[in-house]
């Protein structure tokens, strides 16, 4: 299926009826608190199968997936997916390594995170945004205060950065 910027791939809270995969384009990931504030948590990239945490057994979804860009997935019922789970012992090591991959992303963003100054932090995400966003730049595809929460700034650093620049 096809999702153009805006548009929805999962809810926070969605029973968990599909698993996706993602095979072009860019998401991000926000979970809403109880206490009104909507944090991006993740950015989904071509070739994760999400949500993670369900990759083995169904819980609901963590927060909800936005488009912020054409993007094209393929939606996987998740009745049958756990059915290979069960059935298929290959299919443990797929899951595996779809993990591990994101492990791997994770320690390279949290790596991003510890570098010396925001400013290299800024240039750190913009360019790990760049070998996914097909030349858009990443300040069409976030917010400055979405910007902000991936490189641990307030959204008036990121604001000063990008005047510098």
């Amino acid at each position: 299926m096809i999702l153009h910027k805006g548009e929805i791939l999962f809810h926070q809270g969605d029973s968990g009826e599909y698993l996706y995969h993602v095979k072009s384009g860019l998401f991000k990931v926000t979970r809403l608190h109880e206490n009104g504030n909507i944090v991006l948590f993740n950015i989904l990239y071509p070739g994760e199968t999400v949500p993670h945490h369900s990759l083995i057994t169904p819980k609901e979804t963590h927060g909800t997936a936005i488009a912020l860009m054409r993007s094209e997935v393929e939606r996987i019922p998740a009745e049958g997916w756990y059915r290979e789970v069960r059935e298929k012992p290959e299919k443990a090591l797929e899951i595996a390594l779809l993990l591990q991959e994101k492990v791997r992303f994770m320690q390279k963003r949290l790596d991003h995170l510890t570098v010396g100054t925001p400013a290299e932090r800024l240039e750190l995400l913009s360019e790990w945004l760049d070998d996914y966003s097909h030349g858009v730049h990443f300040t069409e595809l976030l917010t400055q205060e979405e910007i902000g929460q991936l490189i641990g700034v307030r959204r008036e650093t990121v604001n000063r950065l990008l005047r510098g620049h």
